[in-house]
């Protein structure tokens, strides 16, 4: 195969992404799926290891829960001193601009400043120290995040009034799951977890892995067009989403249709059909088939007995690199794809990342 140069222009684009990135402070985030799993622990104890490698770091903001473990940590740290507005404590971005600390540990990242102050929300004042070239670790609950709140809203019983976008996620260097056994994520509501409360919480950590895997892929996704690997003619992702008559398969379409359109790949939407469709169900899947077509997938319906090997036949002729599948706790034909069937279709998949969104 000839080998393509790129052009002026895309080299052009390559330096500048490049000088970009090196200018801009890293953003490392602790992503918590629950109270008490120690994120705020987690960001100090970060802190204090890199303090001890000789890094400049301070404490910009720190909402304390009175642990021993906690006390003990920013003990060892430096605090930036809070600006107050209003009456409110805020943390002091101009300050911090000006003194220009090689890290910066920001807790709480869902935070809405006091009216007067520089920026409206946390998220925004972190985004101007990036770009200033000061890095930050910073925590945040997934209730917190804007684009989730309505799923954990359903989970947890509780809404919040204060968030972060998912955008601004996606732009970390790096995120960290932090997890812990169940029965410390008592969220303030128990001295136990009952069963239901326990699966609640599982669904919970399965959305915040997911969300995390997401990270990773814009990660990869950006350094790929940074080092001038994506090219018609370089990486070519073929990804293939699975539909269900009742699954919402909007979030794993368009997440395959970014990916697509990134690595000049191709999407197909397949779904393997069945017999007696209630009107609903049919309904339902008409409407995913007119997402699909609208992010100009190829849309296929599979016939098989059996869902996994026929899915695995397609994606095999066709080069599938990526499977994306929808499930849910829901009774039916499709509840297979949980437990043994899972680990069969993932047995069967070797050399294709299998992507799994709870619906």
């Amino acid at each position: 195969m000839p080998i393509v140069k790129p052009s002026p222009d895309e080299l052009l684009r390559q330096v500048q992404a490049e000088e970009e990135y090196e200018r801009r402070g890293r953003l490392k985030i602790f992503l918590g799926y629950a109270s008490g799993v120690g994120k705020s622990f987690r960001m100090l104890d970060e802190g204090r290891r890199r303090f001890r490698r000789g890094q400049d770091v301070v404490v910009c903001a720190i909402q304390s829960n009175g642990s021993s473990e906690v006390t003990q940590l920013l003990k060892d740290l430096a605090e930036f001193p809070p600006k107050t507005i209003n009456g409110v404590e805020t943390m002091d971005v101009e300050g911090l601009l000006r003194r220009r600390p090689g890290v910066c540990l920001v807790d709480g990242l869902a935070f809405d400043n006091p009216p007067g102050s520089r920026h409206a929300h946390r998220w925004q004042d972190v985004e101007e120290m990036l770009d200033a070239g000061i890095s930050v670790i910073s925590t945040v609950n997934l209730q917190f995040v804007e684009e989730r709140k309505d799923e954990v809203a359903r989970l947890r019983g509780k809404t919040v009034d204060v968030t972060v976008p998912e955008s601004f996620l996606r732009r970390a260097d790096e995120i960290v799951v932090v997890d812990a056994p169940t029965e410390a994520c008592t969220d303030g509501t128990s001295a136990g977890l009952s069963p239901e409360h326990q699966r609640k919480l599982s669904q919970l950590r399965e959305i915040a892995l997911l969300l995390a895997a997401d990270v990773v892929d814009e990660q990869l996704e950006a350094y790929v067009e940074r080092s001038g690997m994506a090219s018609p003619t370089g990486m070519q992702e073929r990804i293939l989403v699975c539909l269900t008559p009742k699954a919402n398969a909007t979030r794993m379409i368009n997440r395959a249709r970014l990916i697509r359109d990134r690595f000049h790949g191709d999407l197909y939407v397949a779904y393997v059909g069945q017999q007696d469709l209630s009107s609903d169900a049919q309904l339902a899947l008409e409407r995913n088939f007119a997402v699909a077509r609208q992010a100009c997938a190829e849309v296929q319906v599979l016939t098989g007995h059996d869902p996994v090997s026929t899915i695995i036949e397609f994606a095999r002729a066709h080069g599938v690199t990526q499977l994306f599948l929808g499930h849910s706790p829901k009774t039916g034909w499709w509840s297979r794809f949980t437990g043994s069937t899972v680990d069969r279709l993932i047995r069967a998949a070797e050399g294709i990342d299998v992507k799994l969104f709870p619906q």
